[in-house]
């Protein structure tokens, strides 16, 4: 049996910020609020709730629901989507110390708990 090899594809390791790998202005802060709006997803769809009873809790409306669900954050900042997760029941800390000797500069980082 002849196993055929598939031509090699060339893969280049991306940073850990897919909006700055795509060399999108202001990407921490979009790598931010996308993942931010990742947990506010977890907590709805952990809770079994509906885009109105979740709307209902955050204090917007069902459409607004939706364009958050669906990844459309043009409308979201990082702290009103802070305060949409703490609507939820969600604690958020902000921690904040010296970046390492290693690294040019700081950044921002979204780091939730696991739940199972």
């Amino acid at each position: 049996m002849v196993i055929k090899r598939e031509a090699d594809i060339p893969v280049i390791e991306g940073s850990g910020n897919v909006f700055a790998d795509m060399g999108l202005p202001e990407a921490e802060k979009e790598l931010t609020k996308a993942q931010l709006a990742s947990h506010v997803r977890q907590v709805i769809k952990r809770q079994r709730l509906t885009q109105v009873t979740a709307g209902g809790l955050m204090g917007i409306d069902q459409p607004k629901v939706s364009a958050l669900l669906n990844g459309r954050l043009a409308n979201f900042s990082s702290e009103r989507l802070m305060r949409l997760l703490t609507a939820l029941g969600q604690d958020v800390e902000i921690t904040i110390r010296t970046k390492p000797r290693n690294r040019a500069q700081g950044r921002i980082r979204v780091v939730g708990e696991a739940h199972a």
